[in-house]
């Protein structure tokens, strides 16, 4: 009796043991789509933070004028960042790439005084450049606007496909996840199933069945978890040492917010997932329980 006892005791513990690792290995997997999501978005805004203008000043305008469009762009909602290059620094900057020295070969300095902008992500897209470019224009001192909106809209149009695919995928995956965790679930549940048979038998309601079914799970799926989290941490450790650009895609706000929604999808999963498979198997008669 008490081997019988022991072998039992051993395979739930060995049931168990696999349920939960089974769900840590799908919940690790969610949370590296997480994560590659999350860099994906970030790299996205980086990408068209780095979208920009040019605003080139006219020879004739006036220091009030420069200064009027340096506040201008200080107080702007879109701008990013502003870069202000007088006409000696332009020249000096065109010295570097080309080796040319312009002074020496005509004699004055040709090129204009511009400010080179950048906007936020929100902005980047071809009509609010449009909309900026027309108040713009309207500024005294104003003497040429370069959009670059050709780049922008083929930019845009790229990451849109991107993100739909992303997002077709990441469902996907989210589908199956449930679907695999629910079933391991299931069948850890399906190996409690006489007990549960036996537990009819002595009167015991469902509700008080279902009970440590439930909890039972939701530690499993606690664990899990951690499990899942601690080998993503290992994992995004490595990457960051791999490759350092890692650390400007995903922060320590992102990385948090993606372990507890780990936690709360093993949470909330495995509890559902047994809720339904207690109840399934409660309804069953002794019979049924060889068959189903």
């Amino acid at each position: 009796m008490a081997k019988n006892k022991h072998k039992s005791t051993f395979s739930t513990i060995h049931s168990n043991a696999t349920s939960v690792m089974s769900v840590a290995m799908v919940l690790f997997l969610l949370g590296m789509v997480s994560v590659l999501g999350v860099a994906a978005h970030s790299l996205t805004t980086q990408l068209k933070e780095n979208i920009g203008f040019d605003v080139v000043v006219g020879e004739q305008a006036g220091e009030n004028q420069v200064v009027a469009l340096k506040q201008l762009f200080t107080a702007a909602p879109y701008v990013k960042s502003v870069k202000y290059v007088s006409r000696d620094e332009a020249l000096k900057q065109w010295e570097r790439e080309t080796g040319e020295d312009l002074m020496e070969l005509i004699g004055v300095n040709p090129l204009c005084a511009e400010f080179e902008v950048r906007v936020r992500d929100a902005w980047a897209c071809a009509d609010s450049l449009s909309m900026i470019e027309y108040q713009l224009k309207k500024m005294p001192g104003v003497e040429h606007i370069d959009m670059h909106k050709d780049v922008v809209d083929k930019i845009n149009t790229g990451i849109s496909r991107v993100a739909v695919v992303l997002l077709v995928v990441a469902a996907l995956l989210l589908l199956i996840s449930i679907a695999l965790i629910s079933n391991t679930v299931r069948l850890t549940v399906y190996s409690r199933r006489f007990l549960i048979h036996t537990m009819k038998l002595v009167g015991a309601k469902p509700s008080f069945i279902r009970r440590p079914i439930v909890l039972s799970n939701m530690v499993g799926g606690v664990i899990a978890a951690v499990i899942a989290s601690t080998l993503l941490g290992a994992a995004l450790y490595y990457l960051m040492e791999f490759e350092a650009g890692w650390a400007e895609l995903i922060t320590i706000f992102d990385v948090a917010v993606i372990f507890g929604a780990l936690l709360l999808t093993g949470i909330v999963i495995c509890s559902i997932a047994a809720a339904i498979a207690a109840n399934r198997f409660i309804g069953l008669n002794y019979d049924e329980l060889f068959t189903k």
